[in-house]
């Protein structure tokens, strides 16, 4: 039985940064995408789990860009997990261009979540007999380190909309993922280019409230700190480290 899944992808218009590339969330929505479809392959599409109350919640991910790819470049994203716990799947990820060429590695945690009890519960059995497991590691990292800041200046604030929550009913990790860049200086998204992202997510989002992000400059040229929390109770909802690259 083949244990990974391969997804093929032509970069459109409205995808592309000023640049003519791929953006960052470009790359994170069909890293999902290829996840949403490795589920529907086996049976077990994110639609048919949402109807027995069971959605797939991100814990924690990176994205390693070796470049992004352009418009109308066709990609391929092969995916497969590396192993399972209990409740969680350990998804790798590689992307290659039309030549074969490896441009980019992500990898992921991810929880199997009952939606209505707001907690993770066991994998169906089947889900990981039809999957399998690929014990090939897309790159060595330690998903769980993602370092905390503690300020109080806080660089942008975002709104809470219907339309920035899922059917798991709170905020998406990529909603999270394009605050974040656009809250970076000017200088920064004028000049550089996402490079690698490490990111954690902690607590719910959820629509009415109000998400402040916080960044702090490392002693590193050109790699960031981000703190995302609720303006309501102050409970920190994600955090993350990124690494830029002049352009």
């Amino acid at each position: 039985m083949k244990n990974y899944f391969d997804r093929h992808f032509k970069l459109r218009f409205f995808e592309m940064n000023k640049y003519g590339m791929a953006s960052p969330t470009t790359i994170l929505t069909l890293l999902e995408e290829t996840a949403a479809d490795h589920c529907y392959d086996i049976g077990y599409s994110l639609y048919s789990l949402e109807k027995k109350n069971i959605g797939w919640i991100l814990i924690s991910g990176t994205i390693n860009m070796i470049r992004y790819p352009v418009y109308r470049e066709n990609i391929l994203i092969r995916t497969w997990i590396s192993r399972y716990s209990l409740v969680k799947g350990y998804r790798e990820n590689i992307i290659f261009d039309d030549s074969g060429a490896v441009i980019g590695k992500a990898k992921g945690i991810w929880a199997f979540y009952d939606i209505e009890k707001r907690r993770p519960v066991p994998i169906f059995d089947e889900i990981k007999l039809k999957w399998g497991i690929n014990t090939e590691i897309s790159q060595e990292i330690d998903l769980g380190m993602v370092k905390l800041i503690n300020t109080n200046e806080y660089q942008a604030e975002y709104n809470v909309y219907k339309s920035d929550v899922d059917s798991n009913k709170h905020v998406n990790n990529i909603k999270y993922f394009h605050w974040l860049i656009e809250s970076l200086p000017d200088e920064i998204l004028d000049n550089y280019i996402l490079k690698i992202i490490n990111a954690k997510f902690i607590s719910e989002g959820k629509y009415g409230e109000k998400v402040q992000i916080y960044i702090e400059h490392e002693n590193a040229k050109n790699t960031f700190l981000h703190i995302m929390k609720s303006s309501i109770n102050n409970k920190i909802l994600a955090a993350a480290h990124t690494t830029w690259e002049k352009i």
